[in-house]
């Protein structure tokens, strides 16, 4: 397959060409030469590398804790249409049988693959993280950070497990996140009331992230910068929830300007209800009511978000000055590189994955190919 006059998106520029899908990867970028194959004629349309989602709860009716491969088979066909091929199914602070079961059809899922989005691994929100911040997480199923806690939640799929938020400042998280940074999972620090000084040293430690900025932890503010201070003051990575709900947009140009575009990721943090009516729905078992695009427990806790990744991207290029390729970067390979996929997913290279998107200039996905395969055509 050719797909020809597109504006491809580079890491660091925008250039029209063409690009030769073969077996499911990119074969060549601009061919002199293409024999009988089929011919898309982008013209007028940006070629991206698929969104990748490193921090979402569910989509189309369907939550990660349904546990089932019918629910997350779903969320990867609803969030497809809005540009992302691969995403991290998130856990939620639940009973730790109800995380292993979910963590088995994400193990499954990763390996046999879906009918929309690659399932990259788990992203574990919770349980070790603090009482104090506990935001739309579920207190009665806290557990102490230890190896053994870990291994009861995760049972033999370990291996199927990308990342974690943890809070650093809980007694035992120390040694947890120096056990599982030692392993190759990505330690995120979130849904804490760490100081400062807490912050550093669960970064020291080996936690090289931080959960939804400016959400469910400690703020900036002038004699105790937090983990919002800990996160502009070090080269660990972060990620904005970029839907003008969860944060204002002159406190996400603040933090792009204090990160810059190479270490912000953008994700949904999305609920059952994205792609969904407004209405009444859960997450990790607690009634959320969505309405006017925000969803909220019963007692107004944001709970999530409807957000879509190509929401986000226009959202970011609409409120900043930052160049296309910048913001699509925030979307694309700063997640790849969060999973340690950066070999072969999130740029448009010759050998990567062909997991491409078509979007017009306002935007607005117009085709998905996920590994060479077109799965959405508007």
């Amino acid at each position: 397959m050719l797909i020809k006059n597109c504006n491809i998106i580079y890491l660091d520029k925008i250039e029209k060409g063409s690009v030769l899908i073969e077996n499911g990867k990119i074969k060549e970028i601009n061919p002199s030469n293409v024999n009988d194959t089929e011919v898309i004629d982008a013209e007028g349309l940006y070629l991206s590398p698929g969104f990748i989602d490193v921090h979402i709860h569910g989509a189309g009716g369907c939550d990660t804790m349904d546990g089932t491969v019918e629910s997350i088979n779903t969320i990867a066909k609803t969030i497809v249409e809005h540009g992302t091929t691969s995403f991290t199914p998130t856990t939620m602070t639940v009973a730790a049988e109800d995380i292993r079961k979910s963590m088995k059809v994400i193990k499954k899922l990763k390996e046999e693959g879906t009918e929309g989005a690659n399932v990259l691994g788990a992203h574990l929100e919770g349980p070790f993280i603090s009482p104090k911040a506990i935001g739309a997480q579920n207190p009665n199923f806290l557990l102490a950070p230890s190896v053994e806690n870990y291994n009861k939640i995760v049972g033999d799929y370990g291996d199927a497990v990308v990342s974690i938020t943890m809070a650093p400042e809980v007694e035992g998280a120390k040694e947890l996140i120096k056990y599982l940074s030692d392993n190759g999972v990505t330690v995120s620090m979130g849904h804490t009331k760490a100081t400062y000084d807490e912050a550093i040293e669960g970064i020291k430690c080996g936690a090289c992230h931080s959960t939804h900025l400016y959400n469910a932890m400690t703020p900036f503010t002038h004699r105790e910068p937090g983990v919002v201070g800990a996160t502009f003051d070090t080269d660990i990575t972060t990620e904005t929830i970029s839907d003008g709900i969860h944060i204002s947009y002159p406190a996400l140009r603040t933090a792009y300007k204090q990160k810059g575009t190479d270490k912000v990721l953008l994700v949904s943090d999305a609920m059952e209800a994205c792609g969904m009516p407004d209405g009444q729905y859960s997450l990790g078992g607690q009634d959320v009511i969505v309405k006017n695009g925000a969803a909220r427990l019963l007692d107004g806790t944001l709970a999530g978000s409807v957000l879509t990744l190509d929401k986000a991207v226009k959202n970011i290029y609409s409120n900043s000055n930052y160049p296309l390729n910048e913001v699509v970067r925030m979307a694309t390979y700063n997640g790849a590189k969060h999973c340690h996929v950066e070999d072969h997913k999130g740029l448009i290279k010759e050998g990567y994955d062909a997991d491409l998107i078509l979007f017009n200039e306002d935007i607005e996905i117009q085709k998905v190919f996920v590994k060479g395969k077109k799965v959405y055509n508007k």
